[in-house]
């Protein structure tokens, strides 16, 4: 009984996968129109920025070095 329900949830699978590539495929092919007929430009790549980790920025490192030498800016000299 179990073979048979995994059985059929896999061909459900297979079969909506399909069906989602043949909706892509075919929403890629240009239509067959006349002259008048234009394709939308690709969009341009995003930049990517780039992210720096709160353990990466030099400034709060030096802030963790500061507070770990007992270097604090009230100058009570650490907890």
């Amino acid at each position: 009984m179990y073979l048979l329900v995994a059985l059929a949830i896999t061909i459900l699978v297979i079969a909506l996968a399909w069906r989602g590539l043949g909706a892509r495929i075919d929403a890629e092919t240009p239509p067959s129109g006349g002259p008048g007929v234009r394709q939308r430009p690709a969009p341009r790549p995003r930049p990517q920025l780039r992210q720096v980790a709160p353990d990466d920025d030099p400034e709060f490192l030096r802030e963790i070095d500061r507070r770990l030498r007992g270097e604090d800016k009230n100058g009570s000299g650490g907890a």
